[in-house]
């Protein structure tokens, strides 16, 4: 157990506003697994333990968020849910896609709410509602603070944001995600002349955050997951992506069968650590996923709450400055638990 001093943790209740009630998977609505009470359960657990301070993100702007994502995609974030409410009524709750510009259609002809939202969302599971907006761009803040933290001399940060970001490409929302929280701090700090790399070790690819450093050669990027023949996102994170241009070889998925339990993933970490070793990176960001837990409600790994420890520990050897940012994570009362202990194995480390 850490005292306040420890690790300091940057989250915004802004998050709270944004309270999906349902998602469209598997042909039908179901409740909503990306709720406010993930978050929730991840801050009292950071109290319960004294792992360390927990502030308030400061005020960016969209100037780093624009570093990163399309003026577009930005601006119509912004006022989806009033365009939405304006065609379907006040008591339109959810604005979700229900057509998308397929091979042979022309996505330039996108005018109204509906044609417009089937443009910038790749799936229908991630709904835009009044607070939507609001708390995403806390948790761009959220990320920005701690990226701030670290470029400050701090050895490590938590960016506890909520809505997730690794889904969310530089033009594209879905997946839960609307901006790359993961990506714009990484961008912060390579505009501050820092050379980052990106672990990425949520059950799901991030295949937004791949998509975003794919043709780079500045910021390397490694997502152990899923392996995309069955696990979402299904088109992207397959070991053949390696980057393309300046970016070849600066790209590592380390794609993993269901079922996959601490030593199988352990392999692959000892991998990952290799390549992002190779890279000579002077800071770690972490898209800290924990949906690989062995009762997590859509996710199929095998990885126990003691295993969150050892993952810690193992990010800990990189001896770099550390940031972790949020991601998934859906059994909701061990969830807390199981995020702490990797920043609490991480410290121990």
């Amino acid at each position: 157990m850490l005292q306040s001093g420890g690790m300091k943790t940057f989250y915004s209740p802004a998050h709270l506003g944004h309270a999906p009630v349902e998602e469209f998977e598997g042909g039908r609505l179901t409740p909503a697994v990306e709720r406010p009470e993930r978050a929730e359960a991840v801050r009292a657990r950071i109290v319960e333990r004294g792992l360390g301070p927990v502030l308030a993100p400061a005020e960016f702007g969209n100037e780093p968020i624009l570093r990163v994502h399309d003026p577009e995609l930005v601006g119509f974030l912004g006022e989806a849910f009033g365009a939405w409410q304006a065609a379907y009524g006040t008591g339109a709750r959810a604005a979700l896609p229900s057509r998308w510009p397929a091979r042979g259609l022309d996505a330039r002809r996108a005018v109204d709410i509906e044609s417009r939202l089937g443009t910038f969302a790749f799936d229908a599971g991630t709904p835009i509602l009044q607070g939507t907006w609001p708390a995403a761009r806390a948790a761009a803040n959220v990320a920005l603070s701690a990226a701030q933290a670290i470029r400050d001399g701090g050895k490590s940060a938590f960016a506890l944001t909520r809505p997730p970001g690794h889904h969310a490409s530089n033009d594209v929302f879905g997946g839960f995600c609307y901006l790359n929280n993961i990506a714009i701090a990484a961008q912060y700090l390579a505009d501050a002349g820092m050379r980052p790399a990106i672990l990425d070790v949520d059950y799901h690819h991030g295949n937004g955050t791949q998509t975003i450093f794919y043709a780079r050669d500045d910021v390397f990027f490694c997502s152990i997951h899923a392996d995309p023949n069955f696990a979402f996102p299904h088109f992207l994170g397959f070991a053949d992506e390696h980057g393309a241009g300046a970016g070849e070889d600066m790209n590592l998925n380390l794609p993993l069968p269901s079922g996959t339990d601490w030593p199988h993933y352990s392999t692959a970490f000892a991998k990952a650590r290799g390549r992002i070793e190779a890279f000579g990176p002077d800071v770690l960001l972490v898209s800290l996923g924990l949906d690989t837990f062995i009762d997590d409600p859509i996710a199929r790994f095998r990885l126990r709450s003691e295993d969150y420890l050892r993952l810690g520990e193992a990010i800990a050897a990189f001896r770099l400055p550390t940031l972790f940012v949020f991601e998934g994570g859906y059994n909701v009362e061990k969830l807390g638990v199981n995020t702490v202990n990797v920043l609490e194995g991480f410290a121990g480390g």
